[in-house]
Protein backbone atom coordinates (compact mmCIF):
# COMPACT_ATOMS: atom_id res chain seq x y z
CA UNK A 1 0.00 0.00 0.00
CA UNK A 2 3.02 2.61 1.06
CA UNK A 3 5.36 1.57 -1.66
CA UNK A 4 2.58 2.46 -4.55
CA UNK A 5 1.94 5.90 -3.29
CA UNK A 6 5.88 7.34 -2.45
CA UNK A 7 6.48 7.41 -6.14
CA UNK A 8 4.15 10.15 -6.29
CA UNK A 9 6.29 13.23 -6.46
CA UNK A 10 3.54 15.48 -5.22
CA UNK A 11 1.70 12.92 -2.52
CA UNK A 12 3.80 13.71 0.53
CA UNK A 13 3.65 17.37 0.42
CA UNK A 14 0.64 18.47 -1.58
CA UNK A 15 -1.14 21.22 0.78
CA UNK A 16 -3.99 19.11 0.32
CA UNK A 17 -2.73 16.97 2.61
CA UNK A 18 -1.91 19.88 5.21
CA UNK A 19 -5.56 20.97 5.60
CA UNK A 20 -7.73 18.22 5.52
CA UNK A 21 -10.66 17.86 7.95
CA UNK A 22 -10.21 16.25 11.31
CA UNK A 23 -12.77 13.56 9.84
CA UNK A 24 -10.92 12.77 6.80
CA UNK A 25 -7.54 12.52 9.09
CA UNK A 26 -8.98 10.28 11.28
CA UNK A 27 -10.43 7.78 8.88
CA UNK A 28 -6.69 8.22 7.09
CA UNK A 29 -4.73 7.42 10.29
CA UNK A 30 -7.45 4.16 11.24
CA UNK A 31 -6.40 2.64 7.57
CA UNK A 32 -2.68 3.32 8.08
CA UNK A 33 -2.37 1.62 11.64
CA UNK A 34 -4.18 -1.18 10.81
CA UNK A 35 -1.49 -1.51 8.13
CA UNK A 36 1.58 -0.64 10.96
CA UNK A 37 -0.27 -2.89 13.33
CA UNK A 38 -0.25 -5.88 10.74
CA UNK A 39 3.22 -4.97 9.42
CA UNK A 40 4.38 -5.40 13.00
CA UNK A 41 2.74 -8.31 14.27
CA UNK A 42 3.41 -10.35 10.90
CA UNK A 43 7.50 -9.25 10.74
CA UNK A 44 8.32 -8.63 14.16
CA UNK A 45 8.89 -10.81 16.72
CA UNK A 46 9.09 -8.53 19.95
CA UNK A 47 5.63 -6.85 18.75
CA UNK A 48 4.05 -10.15 18.05
CA UNK A 49 4.90 -11.03 21.85
CA UNK A 50 4.35 -7.71 23.03
CA UNK A 51 0.55 -7.68 21.60
CA UNK A 52 -0.07 -11.30 22.41
CA UNK A 53 0.81 -10.37 25.96
CA UNK A 54 -1.53 -7.76 25.97
CA UNK A 55 -4.41 -9.37 24.42
CA UNK A 56 -4.58 -7.58 21.51
CA UNK A 57 -4.59 -8.00 17.67
CA UNK A 58 -4.22 -5.49 14.38
CA UNK A 59 -7.83 -6.80 13.89
CA UNK A 60 -9.48 -4.95 17.22
CA UNK A 61 -8.35 -1.50 15.68
CA UNK A 62 -11.70 -0.32 14.76
CA UNK A 63 -11.50 3.48 15.61
CA UNK A 64 -8.50 5.70 16.30
CA UNK A 65 -8.84 5.83 20.32
CA UNK A 66 -8.11 1.98 20.17
CA UNK A 67 -4.36 2.55 19.91
CA UNK A 68 -5.10 2.52 23.87
CA UNK A 69 -5.35 -1.37 24.18
CA UNK A 70 -2.38 -1.69 22.40
CA UNK A 71 1.27 -1.80 24.15
CA UNK A 72 3.70 0.97 24.35
CA UNK A 73 7.30 0.93 22.38
CA UNK A 74 10.25 2.36 24.79
CA UNK A 75 13.94 2.98 23.98
CA UNK A 76 15.18 -0.22 26.15
CA UNK A 77 12.98 -2.16 23.68
CA UNK A 78 15.02 -1.16 20.79
CA UNK A 79 18.59 -1.96 22.84
CA UNK A 80 17.14 -4.89 23.95
CA UNK A 81 16.70 -5.79 19.92
CA UNK A 82 19.87 -4.20 18.55
CA UNK A 83 21.00 -4.28 16.77
CA UNK A 84 18.33 -5.31 13.76
CA UNK A 85 15.74 -7.46 15.35
CA UNK A 86 12.91 -4.50 15.30
CA UNK A 87 13.08 -4.36 11.50
CA UNK A 88 10.22 -5.51 9.51
CA UNK A 89 12.08 -6.28 6.27
CA UNK A 90 15.28 -8.15 5.60
CA UNK A 91 18.59 -6.26 5.80
CA UNK A 92 19.24 -6.44 2.15
CA UNK A 93 16.45 -4.25 1.18
CA UNK A 94 16.81 -1.83 3.43
CA UNK A 95 18.56 1.92 2.07
CA UNK A 96 20.20 2.88 5.26
CA UNK A 97 20.97 2.75 8.80
CA UNK A 98 21.12 5.72 11.38
CA UNK A 99 21.78 5.05 14.94
CA UNK A 100 22.28 7.06 18.42
CA UNK A 101 25.05 7.97 19.72
CA UNK A 102 25.41 5.12 22.24
CA UNK A 103 26.75 7.40 25.11
CA UNK A 104 24.19 5.73 27.86
CA UNK A 105 24.68 2.19 26.33
CA UNK A 106 23.92 0.59 23.29
CA UNK A 107 23.10 3.00 20.43
CA UNK A 108 19.64 2.99 19.57
CA UNK A 109 19.62 2.04 15.81
CA UNK A 110 17.10 2.57 13.44
CA UNK A 111 16.88 1.30 9.74
CA UNK A 112 14.75 3.13 6.85
CA UNK A 113 14.18 1.43 2.45
CA UNK A 114 14.66 3.24 -0.08
CA UNK A 115 10.61 4.69 -0.03
CA UNK A 116 11.20 5.31 3.70
CA UNK A 117 14.13 7.72 2.86
CA UNK A 118 11.98 9.20 0.21
CA UNK A 119 9.16 10.07 2.27
CA UNK A 120 11.57 11.23 4.44
CA UNK A 121 12.81 13.42 2.76
CA UNK A 122 9.58 14.91 1.35
CA UNK A 123 8.09 15.52 5.04
CA UNK A 124 11.08 17.62 5.33
CA UNK A 125 10.45 19.30 2.44
CA UNK A 126 7.20 19.59 3.88
CA UNK A 127 8.51 20.84 7.34
CA UNK A 128 11.03 23.62 5.51
CA UNK A 129 8.04 24.89 3.11
CA UNK A 130 6.02 25.37 6.03
CA UNK A 131 9.15 27.65 7.77
CA UNK A 132 8.95 29.66 5.05
CA UNK A 133 11.89 28.20 2.98
CA UNK A 134 11.25 28.36 -0.86
CA UNK A 135 12.60 26.68 -3.66
CA UNK A 136 15.97 27.98 -4.83
CA UNK A 137 16.88 29.59 -1.00
CA UNK A 138 20.82 28.56 -0.28
CA UNK A 139 20.74 26.09 2.56
CA UNK A 140 23.78 26.32 5.07
CA UNK A 141 23.31 22.97 6.83
CA UNK A 142 25.27 22.74 9.93
CA UNK A 143 23.31 19.81 11.23
CA UNK A 144 25.94 16.61 12.04
CA UNK A 145 26.24 14.51 8.86
CA UNK A 146 26.62 11.17 9.72
CA UNK A 147 24.60 8.20 12.23
CA UNK A 148 23.05 11.63 13.20
CA UNK A 149 19.90 11.97 11.67
CA UNK A 150 19.76 15.48 11.59
CA UNK A 151 22.44 16.51 8.75
CA UNK A 152 20.98 14.39 6.17
CA UNK A 153 17.30 14.70 7.39
CA UNK A 154 17.71 18.27 6.78
CA UNK A 155 20.13 17.33 3.15
CA UNK A 156 17.95 14.94 1.01
CA UNK A 157 14.81 17.82 2.38
CA UNK A 158 16.07 20.89 0.97
CA UNK A 159 16.95 19.04 -2.31
CA UNK A 160 14.08 17.63 -2.66
CA UNK A 161 12.19 21.25 -1.97
CA UNK A 162 14.30 22.67 -4.79
CA UNK A 163 16.72 24.37 -2.96
CA UNK A 164 20.65 24.42 -3.35
CA UNK A 165 22.56 22.54 -0.12
CA UNK A 166 26.08 24.06 1.55
CA UNK A 167 26.62 20.25 3.59
CA UNK A 168 29.13 22.03 6.02
CA UNK A 169 27.98 19.83 8.86
CA UNK A 170 29.00 20.94 12.43
CA UNK A 171 32.03 21.88 13.61
CA UNK A 172 34.97 24.37 12.78
CA UNK A 173 33.06 27.70 13.90
CA UNK A 174 35.37 30.27 11.99
CA UNK A 175 34.75 28.74 8.41
CA UNK A 176 31.26 28.31 9.12
CA UNK A 177 31.35 32.50 9.65
CA UNK A 178 33.37 32.75 6.58
CA UNK A 179 31.05 30.54 4.40
CA UNK A 180 28.15 32.91 5.56
CA UNK A 181 29.73 35.65 4.81
CA UNK A 182 30.88 34.32 1.27
CA UNK A 183 28.83 32.26 -0.10
CA UNK A 184 25.62 34.50 1.31
CA UNK A 185 23.16 31.92 2.29
CA UNK A 186 19.43 32.37 3.15
CA UNK A 187 18.51 29.73 5.21
CA UNK A 188 20.95 28.45 8.34
CA UNK A 189 19.93 24.82 9.71
CA UNK A 190 21.73 23.58 13.09
CA UNK A 191 20.91 22.90 16.77
CA UNK A 192 20.00 26.55 18.59
CA UNK A 193 22.74 26.69 20.79
CA UNK A 194 25.53 26.10 17.62
CA UNK A 195 22.88 29.13 15.86
CA UNK A 196 24.43 30.92 18.78
CA UNK A 197 28.17 29.95 18.83
CA UNK A 198 28.11 31.01 15.31
CA UNK A 199 26.90 34.49 15.87
CA UNK A 200 29.42 34.79 18.90
CA UNK A 201 32.44 33.39 16.92
CA UNK A 202 31.20 35.95 14.05
CA UNK A 203 31.00 39.28 16.03
CA UNK A 204 35.12 38.14 17.75
CA UNK A 205 35.82 37.97 13.79
CA UNK A 206 34.05 41.39 12.92
CA UNK A 207 31.56 39.79 11.31
CA UNK A 208 27.88 41.19 11.09
CA UNK A 209 25.63 38.16 10.79
CA UNK A 210 22.58 40.22 11.14
CA UNK A 211 23.79 42.37 8.22
CA UNK A 212 24.18 38.57 6.18
CA UNK A 213 21.58 37.95 3.64
CA UNK A 214 20.49 35.22 6.33
CA UNK A 215 16.86 35.46 6.60
CA UNK A 216 15.71 32.22 8.70
CA UNK A 217 17.06 29.70 10.98
CA UNK A 218 15.70 26.02 11.22
CA UNK A 219 16.41 24.86 14.03
CA UNK A 220 15.69 21.85 16.67
CA UNK A 221 17.73 18.94 18.13
CA UNK A 222 17.49 20.42 21.48
CA UNK A 223 14.29 21.98 23.40
CA UNK A 224 14.81 25.82 23.00
CA UNK A 225 12.81 28.15 24.77
CA UNK A 226 10.73 31.38 23.61
CA UNK A 227 13.47 33.67 25.08
CA UNK A 228 16.09 31.92 23.18
CA UNK A 229 13.70 32.28 20.01
CA UNK A 230 14.03 36.09 20.63
CA UNK A 231 17.63 35.71 21.39
CA UNK A 232 18.58 34.16 17.99
CA UNK A 233 15.96 36.30 16.16
CA UNK A 234 18.00 39.42 17.30
CA UNK A 235 21.43 38.45 17.36
CA UNK A 236 21.31 36.73 13.44
CA UNK A 237 18.87 39.30 11.98
CA UNK A 238 16.47 36.33 11.29
CA UNK A 239 13.23 34.35 11.61
CA UNK A 240 13.87 31.36 14.39
CA UNK A 241 11.75 28.47 13.24
CA UNK A 242 11.18 25.28 15.48
CA UNK A 243 11.73 21.94 13.70
CA UNK A 244 10.93 18.68 15.43
CA UNK A 245 11.75 14.60 15.37
CA UNK A 246 13.10 11.57 16.87
CA UNK A 247 15.35 8.83 15.33
CA UNK A 248 13.56 6.07 16.24
CA UNK A 249 9.89 7.67 14.28
CA UNK A 250 11.79 8.83 11.52
CA UNK A 251 14.22 11.99 12.20
CA UNK A 252 13.57 15.64 11.84
CA UNK A 253 10.40 16.72 9.80
CA UNK A 254 8.04 14.66 12.18
CA UNK A 255 6.49 18.11 12.86
CA UNK A 256 7.72 21.41 12.53
CA UNK A 257 6.12 25.06 13.22
CA UNK A 258 4.80 27.74 10.66
CA UNK A 259 6.56 30.56 10.15
CA UNK A 260 2.68 32.78 9.51
CA UNK A 261 2.48 32.09 13.71
CA UNK A 262 5.26 30.36 15.01
CA UNK A 263 3.10 28.86 17.71
CA UNK A 264 3.22 24.87 18.12
CA UNK A 265 4.32 22.75 15.92
CA UNK A 266 2.30 21.08 13.21
CA UNK A 267 2.59 17.53 13.96
CA UNK A 268 2.17 15.39 10.27
CA UNK A 269 -0.74 13.13 11.38
CA UNK A 270 -1.15 11.76 7.57
CA UNK A 271 2.13 9.66 8.44
CA UNK A 272 2.09 9.93 12.45
CA UNK A 273 -0.76 9.20 14.80
CA UNK A 274 0.27 11.70 17.85
CA UNK A 275 -1.06 10.38 21.70
CA UNK A 276 -0.20 12.36 25.12
CA UNK A 277 -0.28 9.75 28.52
CA UNK A 278 0.04 10.35 31.37
CA UNK A 279 3.44 9.56 32.41
CA UNK A 280 2.96 7.90 35.74
CA UNK A 281 -0.57 6.33 34.90
CA UNK A 282 0.29 6.11 31.56
CA UNK A 283 -3.83 6.85 30.66
CA UNK A 284 -4.59 8.87 28.17
CA UNK A 285 -4.91 12.83 28.59
CA UNK A 286 -7.54 14.78 26.72
CA UNK A 287 -6.31 17.47 23.93
CA UNK A 288 -4.82 20.26 25.37
CA UNK A 289 -3.44 18.27 28.50
CA UNK A 290 0.12 18.44 29.61
CA UNK A 291 1.66 15.43 29.69
CA UNK A 292 4.17 12.47 27.45
CA UNK A 293 3.62 12.61 24.01
CA UNK A 294 3.29 9.24 22.17
CA UNK A 295 4.14 8.70 18.35
CA UNK A 296 3.60 5.86 16.11
CA UNK A 297 4.73 5.75 12.91
CA UNK A 298 1.95 5.13 9.97
CA UNK A 299 3.76 4.84 6.91
CA UNK A 300 7.37 3.65 7.94
CA UNK A 301 7.94 0.43 6.24
CA UNK A 302 11.30 -0.96 7.17
CA UNK A 303 10.93 -0.05 11.41
CA UNK A 304 7.49 0.63 12.34
CA UNK A 305 6.78 2.10 16.24
CA UNK A 306 4.10 1.26 17.66
CA UNK A 307 3.15 4.24 20.55
CA UNK A 308 6.86 5.05 21.23
CA UNK A 309 6.92 7.18 24.26
CA UNK A 310 9.11 10.09 23.48
CA UNK A 311 9.83 11.33 27.15
CA UNK A 312 8.85 14.58 25.62
CA UNK A 313 6.52 16.88 27.83
CA UNK A 314 4.03 18.99 26.05
CA UNK A 315 0.76 19.16 25.16
CA UNK A 316 -1.56 19.20 21.80
CA UNK A 317 -4.11 21.74 20.38
CA UNK A 318 -6.12 21.26 17.49
CA UNK A 319 -7.30 23.95 17.41
CA UNK A 320 -7.14 25.94 13.98
CA UNK A 321 -3.84 27.72 13.01
CA UNK A 322 -3.64 31.29 11.22
CA UNK A 323 -1.74 29.18 8.42
CA UNK A 324 -4.76 27.37 7.57
CA UNK A 325 -3.22 23.72 8.06
CA UNK A 326 -5.54 21.31 10.32
CA UNK A 327 -2.99 18.83 11.77
CA UNK A 328 -2.42 18.60 15.46
CA UNK A 329 0.12 21.02 16.90
CA UNK A 330 2.65 20.14 19.36
CA UNK A 331 3.07 23.15 21.63
CA UNK A 332 6.72 23.58 22.94
CA UNK A 333 8.07 21.44 23.91
CA UNK A 334 8.92 21.68 27.84
CA UNK A 335 11.94 19.02 28.49
CA UNK A 336 11.81 15.39 28.97
CA UNK A 337 10.00 13.95 31.88
CA UNK A 338 13.73 12.00 32.47
CA UNK A 339 15.09 15.45 32.42
CA UNK A 340 13.16 17.00 34.92
CA UNK A 341 14.96 17.73 38.06
CA UNK A 342 13.44 17.38 41.74
CA UNK A 343 15.38 20.11 43.93
CA UNK A 344 13.91 19.97 47.00
CA UNK A 345 10.13 19.10 46.34
CA UNK A 346 9.99 21.32 43.35
CA UNK A 347 9.89 20.12 39.67
CA UNK A 348 12.01 21.74 37.47
CA UNK A 349 13.10 21.80 34.13
CA UNK A 350 16.35 22.80 32.08
CA UNK A 351 14.29 24.63 29.95
CA UNK A 352 12.37 26.84 32.80
CA UNK A 353 15.74 27.40 33.59
CA UNK A 354 17.26 28.73 30.30
CA UNK A 355 13.86 30.89 29.95
CA UNK A 356 15.02 32.99 33.02
CA UNK A 357 18.77 33.88 32.47
CA UNK A 358 18.12 34.31 28.48
CA UNK A 359 17.70 37.58 28.49
CA UNK A 360 18.76 38.87 31.65
CA UNK A 361 21.31 42.18 31.28
CA UNK A 362 24.68 41.86 31.52
CA UNK A 363 24.47 37.76 30.57
CA UNK A 364 25.73 35.73 27.83
CA UNK A 365 23.24 33.37 26.44
CA UNK A 366 25.31 30.21 27.59
CA UNK A 367 24.17 28.40 31.37
CA UNK A 368 25.09 24.87 32.79
CA UNK A 369 23.38 22.94 35.39
CA UNK A 370 24.55 21.11 38.36
CA UNK A 371 23.31 18.54 40.18
CA UNK A 372 24.73 17.54 43.05
CA UNK A 373 23.49 16.13 46.46
CA UNK A 374 23.75 17.97 49.77
CA UNK A 375 23.15 15.17 52.73
CA UNK A 376 19.44 13.15 51.44
CA UNK A 377 18.65 16.02 49.15
CA UNK A 378 19.27 16.93 45.29
CA UNK A 379 20.43 20.63 45.22
CA UNK A 380 21.00 22.71 42.17
CA UNK A 381 23.73 24.99 41.17
CA UNK A 382 23.66 27.30 37.67
CA UNK A 383 27.10 28.42 36.07
CA UNK A 384 26.36 31.39 34.14
CA UNK A 385 28.52 33.72 31.95
CA UNK A 386 28.75 37.53 32.01
CA UNK A 387 29.11 39.32 28.72
CA UNK A 388 32.56 41.21 28.12
CA UNK A 389 31.08 44.98 28.45
CA UNK A 390 30.03 43.59 32.38
CA UNK A 391 34.08 43.21 33.24
CA UNK A 392 35.91 41.77 35.72
CA UNK A 393 34.69 43.27 38.78
CA UNK A 394 34.23 41.40 42.23
CA UNK A 395 31.42 43.51 43.28
CA UNK A 396 29.68 43.43 39.88
CA UNK A 397 30.31 39.88 39.97
CA UNK A 398 29.12 39.28 42.76
CA UNK A 399 25.63 41.42 42.65
CA UNK A 400 25.33 39.43 39.24
CA UNK A 401 25.30 36.26 41.23
CA UNK A 402 22.39 37.42 43.70
CA UNK A 403 20.54 38.90 40.54
CA UNK A 404 20.48 35.35 39.20
CA UNK A 405 19.55 33.50 42.63
CA UNK A 406 16.59 35.53 42.82
CA UNK A 407 15.12 35.95 39.72
CA UNK A 408 15.63 31.74 40.18
CA UNK A 409 13.88 31.85 43.46
CA UNK A 410 11.11 34.00 42.38
CA UNK A 411 10.07 32.61 39.20
CA UNK A 412 10.97 28.95 39.55
CA UNK A 413 10.65 28.84 43.66
CA UNK A 414 14.25 26.90 44.27
CA UNK A 415 17.08 28.23 45.72
CA UNK A 416 20.25 27.39 44.35
CA UNK A 417 24.15 28.03 44.48
CA UNK A 418 25.16 30.24 41.71
CA UNK A 419 28.88 30.97 39.53
CA UNK A 420 29.41 33.81 36.97
CA UNK A 421 32.29 33.11 35.26
CA UNK A 422 34.02 35.19 32.12
CA UNK A 423 33.48 35.50 28.57
CA UNK A 424 33.94 32.23 26.90
CA UNK A 425 34.02 29.86 29.71
CA UNK A 426 31.18 28.13 29.62
CA UNK A 427 31.81 25.09 26.91
CA UNK A 428 30.17 26.14 23.81
CA UNK A 429 28.28 23.45 21.55
CA UNK A 430 28.70 22.49 17.41
CA UNK A 431 26.05 19.88 18.14
CA UNK A 432 23.13 19.54 20.67
CA UNK A 433 24.24 21.15 24.05
CA UNK A 434 25.13 19.63 27.13
CA UNK A 435 22.90 21.63 29.67
CA UNK A 436 23.23 19.56 32.80
CA UNK A 437 26.26 18.49 34.15
CA UNK A 438 25.59 15.42 36.78
CA UNK A 439 27.82 15.54 39.90
CA UNK A 440 25.25 13.37 42.35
Amino acid sequence: MMASNSNDPGFMYDRQNETLSRNEIAELQVERLRWSLTQVYEKIPHYRAAFDKAGVSPSDLKTVADIRHFPFTVKTDLRDNYPFNMFSVPLDQMARIHASSGTTGKPTVVGYTLDDVNRWAALMARSMAAAGIRPGDLVHNAYGYGLFTGGLGAHYGAEKLGCVVVPVSGGGTERQVTLLKDFGPTILCSTPSYALNIAEVAQSLGVDIAKLPVRRGLFGAEPWSNEMRAELDQRLGIKSVDVYGLSEIMGPGVACECDAVRDGLHGWEDHFLFEIIDPETLEPLAMGETGELVITTLTKEAMPMIRYRTRDITRLTDEPCGCGRTHVRILRVDGRDDDMMIIRGVNVYPSQVESVLVGLEGLAPHYQIRRFKEGPLESMGVDVEVSPEVGQDAQVLAAKAAEVRHQIKSIIGVSCDVTVKGPGEIPRSEGKAVRVIDQR
